[in-house]
């Protein structure tokens, strides 16, 4: 899921193709027609569709057509990588615990818009970025991996989010094969707890 210019989502692209991450990109969706991330999609020849928000009725009514969407695609996880919308419980409950998300800050500080902002005027030395499960409550959801940026004199918001994004690009990739293991796992255990009788003997 993407909104922007789509970097984070390339980025995935390329691990996959790579190799350091076992997994695929099945298919990109955007909310804003034409906007980078899906011109990425076209050039590197992912699928992709197209949910304009401003066309959906509410927000239940846009997360149901992405769970239908993702549902078509059978898709294991979902990657929010720049998706600049609040999901509702819609989304959560249909994928629970296979809902990712980077965010650019190092939560649980500077939740919400304008991370990197929140960071400047807050005046810290370190800012960065996580990728979490996403939960009701935004950008607070179990944390999987972060990669911390120190704020040089200077910065502003356009220099200090370019060094964030490098690090996005970076632990994007290694954040969903946690949260694929975390599934493959608990897949595992629930498939250990149920064992058919054994067969009568004689």
């Amino acid at each position: 899921m993407a909104s922007g210019n789509g970097t984070n989502f390339e980025a995935l692209v390329h691990a996959c193709r790579s190799g350091a991450l076992n997994g695929r990109v099945e298919r990109l969706v955007v909310n804003n027609p034409g906007c980078g991330a899906a011109q990425r999609a076209e050039r590197l020849g992912i699928r992709c569709h197209t949910l304009d928000h401003r066309l959906q009725p509410s927000r239940e009514a846009l997360d149901r057509a992405l769970s239908e969407s993702f549902q078509d695609a059978q898709v294991d996880l979902v990657v929010m990588a720049g998706w600049m919308r609040i999901v509702t419980p819609v989304l959560i409950a249909a994928y629970p615990d296979r809902l990712v998300n980077i965010h650019p800050s190092l939560l649980p500080s500077f939740r919400g818009v304008d991370a990197v902002g929140q960071a400047l005027a807050a005046g810290v030395r370190l800012a960065g970025c996580t990728v979490h499960l996403v939960c009701e409550a935004v950008d607070s959801g179990r944390i999987l991996i972060q990669a911390a940026v120190p704020v040089l004199d200077g910065d502003d918001r356009a220099s200090l989010a370019a060094r964030i994004q490098v690090q996005e690009h970076r632990i994007l990739p290694l954040g969903v094969g946690i949260a694929a293991q975390r599934l493959r796992d608990r897949t595992a255990a629930g498939a250990a707890r149920w064992r058919p009788a054994d067969p009568p003997s004689g």
